[in-house]
């Protein structure tokens, strides 16, 4: 593994954090069609999670499982009632559980994800953990399954699905949020499922394995290899423009890398560290997130304020994992 990939999600965190809500209570699904055979499966309140639906003549495949057996059972009815065929594929974005506990209620259908993602699908317990406090008081819910199903099929950098009439790309460009991230592209509507790889532009991102270098240069090979992208569905917040997204995302991560290599360098800590770096929220959110943030439902000031807060939080999680970064080369 590169020295610039950290083994395991870091577990520090600067003081005052919190991390997304994630838990699924109040959880609402709602479809949104983004081509022929294409549905996202919007969360009702972000950040919770997204998923989504392809089909084709033969086949149906589901983007992500959800964070209990429970919600994958939910997720499976959508499938069902949106598409004429059944489903037979499920596609994991990354192997963290909020996309992958759920993969009990697909049995009988086929996993597939990155050869990476399967390798961190390794200790359930330790996995429970790290989404624990992403479960806001909520946690007993995982106490109702004691198994872990992993993938059937695994691929190194690429791989196709043909639902008939339909194919659907799988590509895994290298480190960014993790290890293993997974994109879900359907080139007849131009669009991505990107799980936590990418978000719109002006959301928050998150590094937990990966320093801003290989996540840089697996972006620049998204960009390359997907010139036609028009749309993402992230697997937390709005869907956004793609092009956007990957722009700003590596204008962040440069300046995050540059930023924080300098302080580093010249001997300062943590804590002063996160004083010196660039805050992209002080000021408050992207116009675009905010405009895509007042269509959902829930009331906009909480969204919004909610949204700002994780974005800011999350911006010092990504400096403290680049600091460590730089620790780590540098021993």
């Amino acid at each position: 593994m590169s020295k610039h990939v950290l083994p395991h999600e870091i577990q520090e965190h600067p003081t005052g954090y919190s991390g997304p809500n994630l838990t699924p209570v109040g959880l609402e699904l709602l479809p949104r069609e983004l081509g022929e055979g294409v549905v996202a499966l919007m969360a009702n309140v972000p950040p919770k999670d997204n998923n989504g639906v392809v089909f084709g003549e033969r086949a149906a495949l589901v983007v992500d499982a959800g964070i209990t057996p429970t919600v994958g059972r939910r997720i499976r009815g959508h499938a069902r009632e949106l598409s004429p065929v059944a489903p037979k594929f499920l596609v994991n974005t990354t192997y963290h559980g909020d996309h992958t506990f759920g993969n009990l209620a697909f049995d009988d259908l086929t996993i597939v994800t990155s050869r990476a993602n399967r390798e961190f699908m390794d200790d359930l317990d330790r996995e429970k953990r790290d989404r624990t406090d992403n479960m806001y008081g909520d946690e007993h819910l995982f106490e109702a399954f004691d198994a872990w199903r992993g993938p059937d099929v695994v691929f190194d950098s690429h791989t196709e699905i043909d639902l008939g009439g339909r194919t659907v790309e799988l590509h895994h460009f290298g480190a960014g949020n993790g290890p293993g991230d997974t994109i879900v592209y359907v080139p007849s509507a131009r669009t991505a499922w990107t799980g936590n790889y990418l978000c719109g532009a002006g959301s928050p991102h998150m590094l937990l394995q990966a320093g801003p270098t290989p996540y840089l240069e697996s972006l620049r090979g998204m960009r390359e290899a997907l010139p036609e992208l028009e749309t993402i569905v992230p697997g937390h917040g709005p869907i956004g423009d793609g092009p956007r997204a990957v722009a700003a995302l590596i204008e962040y991560l440069e300046r995050l890398r540059d930023e924080v290599t300098a302080a580093f360098d010249a001997g300062y800590d943590v804590e002063e560290t996160y004083r010196r770096c660039t805050d992209p929220w002080a000021d408050g959110l992207d116009a675009e997130i905010a405009a895509a943030l007042a269509e959902y439902e829930a009331p906009t000031q909480a969204v919004h304020s909610g949204f700002q807060r994780l974005a800011r939080d999350l911006h010092r999680l990504n400096i403290l994992t680049t600091y460590r970064v730089c620790e780590q080369l540098a021993a």
